[in-house]
């Protein structure tokens, strides 16, 4: 996902917004379903019963920072997905500094992707 991320970027400044709108909704709407099918119960059952007494630890802190800016994330990609792509909200909802609010959110999931490999290998790697 993260490189369909970086691809999507690269449509985006090559001027193929219907391209990278159809490649950055995926990927939004996948790891969606990745979250809710897999990282919410390893979360709530690895980490959740050991909060907040063992954030101490870098086992704890590492993947509740990554879940708590993993959600950043993932709620603001789908506010901009249903604020760019959709007549759903409001007019005064509706994004009108798209170019700010993606390059904001590329950064939060390439933070939050970093994230995600340093809780694989504390948690998986000797």
């Amino acid at each position: 996902m993260g490189v369909a991320l970086l691809i999507g970027w690269f449509l985006a400044r090559t001027g193929r917004y219907r391209y990278h709108a159809w490649c950055q909704s995926s990927v939004v709407l996948l790891n969606f379903a990745v979250v809710n099918l897999v990282m919410t119960r390893s979360f709530r059952v690895a980490v959740a019963p050991a909060i907040p007494e063992n954030l101490g630890s870098a086992y704890y802190l590492t993947a509740t920072a990554h879940a708590t800016l993993g959600a950043v994330a993932e709620i603001g990609g789908i506010y901009v997905l249903v604020a760019a792509g959709t007549k759903l909200l409001p007019e005064r909802l509706r994004l009108t500094r798209y170019k700010l609010w993606m390059r904001i959110l590329l950064a939060i999931w390439s933070l939050v992707l970093l994230m995600g490999f340093a809780t694989y290998v504390q948690w998986y790697m000797p």
